[in-house]
């Protein structure tokens, strides 16, 4: 739920009337308690960060149900539009995370067609970064362990119930109210500050979702809308979590079979088993002597399960595999390519796996029920530590704070339909290892809306990434044109390393590869601007 790209790593309606318990229908306009909020003064003024944007503060009500007691704030940024005679309102963005910071964001789209038409807005929700900001004290990161012993399995345990103290500790009473229904709310009073009938919303990762509650709850207040990444409906969040691993697992899968059919370039094997084997095998080596005294099983696992993804870097990926084997095995890599390599691993374990302590991450995530029984937890690490103990693994199918969850939520799980307001569209990668590829179609039916999917592709966040998908969103939100129901655009092409068939090879491992694979995937990173995120 990450995430954030470029800023999205290093990101609702006129009215509430709420009944306990729920949300009701929202009406024409805003309830007599809540139109101080609505209609209340800002001014705007040139962002001290990012040259370009205005910046401003709006006030919220902490509690939508008491709007005369504690009240938040929350920072919204503003690139105008372009082309102001062409301008057809407001577009709001979100970069996911839950917890992404989106004020800088409109800059990353200041060269799109989008941002000739509409006035682009970008926003820290609730709890985040300039807005009113939820902490919580540090505690220890999660174990690194991506197979754990069943003896080990309890050390996930009693660092989230220590994650969660930490949270509970700090956090105080903003905690129950940072929420999906309530940073919706805030979008409407932005909406409403920024003199607005009706917004336009493109989301990212968790934005997906924060888009869809904004369109059920006010659903005559939403225009145009794109979900690129989308949260599976239905996986409200536990189930999201392991679906993030299931995905990594593909990837590694889709990689292995690529390196199998180069026997003769890297030497692992001639099938996906047999290159599944070979590498297996390395990593039981790099459980009792680590590499160079930094990469062990933990972090071979992380390496190349979080960075599988990236078709571009396949060749690199594969080409470290084979210095660490070699070495390993004796076959004494020249000191340049070992140096080298040595590097690039590093480069690619900081690209891995970054968890957070933002308090807002870990809110959000428990506003839906999380099972209090272990032995569901233990069952489920077991089985993910035999089938994905790639990247994120066991990690996702572990106990976090949402078991121990300290607070009590204020808010109903949003039923997400749409109603009263147009179709948008909804983007998906196939091999997307942050919201699975299922969360696409699922979100496409739930809100009956066409879907664009990117084949053999596993990035997260596709618009002005990816040209196909650019261009059709472009067409959409300028030019108010829906594609088809369902459209495939093609992924990044894989490495143009010939496969052995095509190559003549006699399936001989080649020489140990050039000392540039820092380099090459240094370059990669900087070129796609690339940054994890959960959702």
């Amino acid at each position: 739920m990450t995430a954030s790209r470029g800023s999205r790593a290093a990101a609702v309606g006129a009215c509430l009337a709420i009944a306990a318990g729920g949300v009701a229908a929202p009406a024409a306009v805003a309830a007599p308690s809540l139109t101080q909020f609505y209609q209340q003064d800002v001014e705007w003024a040139p962002c001290d960060t990012w040259p370009g944007l205005q910046c401003t503060q709006v006030v919220v009500p902490l509690d939508y149900r008491e709007p005369d007691a504690e009240r938040i704030s929350i920072a919204v940024s503003k690139l105008p539009a372009a082309d102001p005679a062409r301008r057809r309102g407001v577009l709001l963005l979100n970069p996911g995370g839950p917890g992404g910071s989106g004020l800088s964001l409109p800059l990353e789209f200041a060269t799109q067609r989008i941002a000739r038409s509409y006035d682009i807005i970008g926003f820290d929700p609730r709890g985040v970064g300039a807005s009113t900001p939820l902490r919580c004290e540090l505690e220890s990161d999660p174990p690194l362990l991506t197979r754990p012993t069943d003896a080990q399995l309890e050390l996930f345990t009693s660092n989230a119930r220590a994650r969660e103290d930490a949270c509970r500790r700090a956090a105080g009473g903003i905690r129950p109210h940072v929420n999906t229904p309530n940073t919706a709310r805030d979008m409407d009073v932005v909406r409403a500050v920024l003199g607005e009938q009706k917004i336009n919303y493109l989301g990212f990762s968790y934005g997906t979702y924060l888009g869809a509650v904004y369109g059920s709850l006010f659903p005559g207040k939403l225009d145009r809308s794109v979900l690129d990444s989308a949260v599976h409906p239905d996986w409200i969040w536990r189930e999201q979590f392991r679906a993030q691993s299931r995905a990594i697992r593909d990837n590694v899968d889709e990689f292995m079979t690529w390196v199998g059919q180069r026997h003769g370039v890297y030497g692992f094997g001639t099938s996906r088993e047999e290159v599944l084997a070979t590498s297996e095998a390395l990593g039981a080596k790099l459980a009792v002597t680590p590499w160079q005294s930094e990469i062990d099983l933990n972090t071979y696992d992380i390496v190349v399960g979080s960075n599988a993804r990236y078709r571009e870097i396949w060749h690199e990926l594969a080409s470290l595999m084979k210095v660490i084997r070699d070495d390993v095995e004796g076959a004494a890599p020249g000191p340049e390519l070992l140096a080298d390599a040595t590097r690039a691993a590093r480069v690619l374990r900081e690209l891995g796996i970054a968890e957070t302590m933002s308090g807002v991450f870990q809110t959000v995530t428990c506003e839906a029920d999380w099972t209090t029984d272990l032995n569901t937890y233990y069952s489920d690490m077991r089985e993910f530590r035999a089938k994905y103990p790639y990247g994120w693994g066991v990690l996702r199918a572990a106990p976090n704070e949402c078991t121990f969850r300290s607070f009590t939520p204020t808010e109903r799980v949003t039923d997400l339909k749409r109603v009263k307001y147009p179709a948008g569209l909804v983007v998906q990668a196939e091999f997307d290892p942050q919201t699975h590829y299922d969360g696409g179609p699922a979100m496409a039916t739930r809100l009956n809306e066409p879907l664009i999917s990117v084949a053999d592709e596993g990035i997260h966040g596709l618009y002005s990434r990816n040209d196909c998908v650019t261009a059709l969103v472009d067409r959409y939100l300028v030019d108010g044109v829906l594609p088809g129901s369902r459209t495939v655009c093609a992924g990044t092409p894989r490495p143009d390393v010939p496969a052995d068939e095509q190559a003549g090879a006699d399936l001989r491992p080649q020489a140990q590869p050039s000392p540039t694979l820092e380099r090459e995937i240094r370059a990669f990173i900087d070129e796609k601007k690339l940054m994890g995120h959960h959702f």
